[in-house]
């Protein structure tokens, strides 16, 4: 098997997947430009921020797994990945911490003015009565959008520093919300208003893009820090620009829309121009910590897809189909049986869309679930059936 890797991993990473027998290319500086002319011989391609678009998977005739070695699956075609029967697999959480100490940095950075005060010693400037008029934090309320296990982690850092926490989440509930000591909040509006600093978790989807609305930043208190190191997308980012430069609001930001994509360059964004901005370069998940966790979750997933057929963590795979019958053949276990009840469907026409074997203790016997498109007729049933030599018993259900 082949395994392409498009950014940089781990060495130990690598070399576990050499170790597995695996032909590893292993070339983190190819972008997207370069993936849209195809991958010929690659099965497996591991990312992490590198764009896999629908150019790239149709041009990848032996591509059948994308690993995305984080949580968000963005960067990837996950439309034209399931079009072609390529697997998507992601691995959430293991950066969690590593995000939540970078948004306290963030927090802390907007805060005491950091990053003001080194540029100003490197200048070779003092400024110690400007510098020393930070308001501090303890006391003070941050609220958390997205409770998932980032927004969690720093829960956790932000009650260590003092602050009181109040929180949003679609899945958050008041009791949840009492066993984590945070204060339950029914809306993000609601969270914004009690929040001296609102801090977003939440991963970019149709649901979520803009949800950080002008009406959202408006409810903010004066003075407030608006801290984002989720998604660029999931804020409207013009109403930000103009709340910071107006000076009513401070930002901490590991994403924002004109990132560039290249990993080392020139470059220009507006908010360069603010003042009351602290800006990271989207390091969020980039700690040494959280990347040979992220690794090894991504070496895993292509183990047990090479050594069992089963890849953890799918994405893509359709989690009901609309098929109205199930097939439940119970059989000896032998070759060519679900072969021979597979014959008998197609030529009837009817789809199997959905198929599970699963093997009885002696390995005599085994049951095989087939959903299917269509109800058969009795005579495809009996066809079936009447495999002595093959089949045990052959029955029919509607699914409900």
């Amino acid at each position: 098997m082949n395994v392409t890797i498009a950014d940089k991993l781990p060495d130990e990473a690598v070399k576990q997947l050499e170790e597995m027998g695996l032909k590893v290319d292993n070339n983190p500086g190819l972008k997207e430009t370069d993936l849209e002319n195809g991958l010929p011989d690659a099965q497996v391609l591991m990312v992490r921020s590198t764009v896999v678009n629908s150019e790239c998977i149709e041009k990848s005739p032996r591509l059948s797994l994308i690993i995305r070695a984080g949580a968000g699956v963005n960067n990837i075609d996950i439309e034209a990945a399931s079009g072609k029967g390529i697997y998507v697999a992601n691995c959430p959480g293991k950066n969690a911490i590593a995000v939540a100490e970078l948004t306290m940095g963030l927090i802390l950075s907007l805060d005491r003015f950091i990053p003001q005060n080194v540029s100003d010693f490197n200048a070779g400037k003092w400024n110690k009565a400007a510098y020393s008029k930070a308001d501090g934090l303890f006391g003070k309320t941050i609220g958390i959008i997205g409770t998932g296990m980032i927004g969690q982690e720093v829960i956790k850092r932000a009650q260590g520093f003092g602050l009181n926490v109040v929180a949003w989440s679609r899945s958050l509930t008041p009791k949840m919300a009492d066993k984590m000591e945070i204060e339950y909040a029914s809306s993000i509006e609601e969270t914004a208003k009690a929040s001296d600093i609102l801090s977003v978790h939440l991963a970019m989807n149709a649901e979520t893009r803009g949800i950080i609305s002008k009406e959202i930043l408006s409810a903010l208190k004066d003075g407030a820090m608006f801290i984002n190191t989720s998604r660029d997308g999931v804020v409207d980012e013009d109403a930000l620009y103009n709340e910071v430069k107006s000076g009513r609001l401070k930002a901490g930001l590991d994403v924002f829309s004109d990132e560039p994509e290249f990993k080392e360059g020139e470059f220009e964004s507006r908010f360069q121009r603010l003042d009351n901005v602290c800006i990271t370069h989207h390091i969020g998940a980039s700690t040494y910590q959280a990347q040979m966790a992220v690794a090894d979750d991504a070496v895993d997933i292509v183990r047990g897809y090479l050594q069992e057929g089963k890849v953890r963590n799918w994405l893509n795979r359709c989690e009901h189909t609309e098929s109205p019958w199930q097939l439940v053949v119970r059989h000896y276990d032998k070759p060519g049986v679900i072969a021979n009840v597979m014959n008998e469907l197609k030529r009837a026409k009817i789809n199997a869309q959905e198929l599970e074997n699963v093997i009885f203790d002696r390995k005599l016997a085994a049951c095989c679930t087939i959903q299917l498109d269509a109800e058969p007729t009795e005579k495809v049933l009996q066809n079936i059936r009447t495999r002595q030599d093959e089949v045990i018993s052959a029955m029919l259900v509607p699914r409900g």
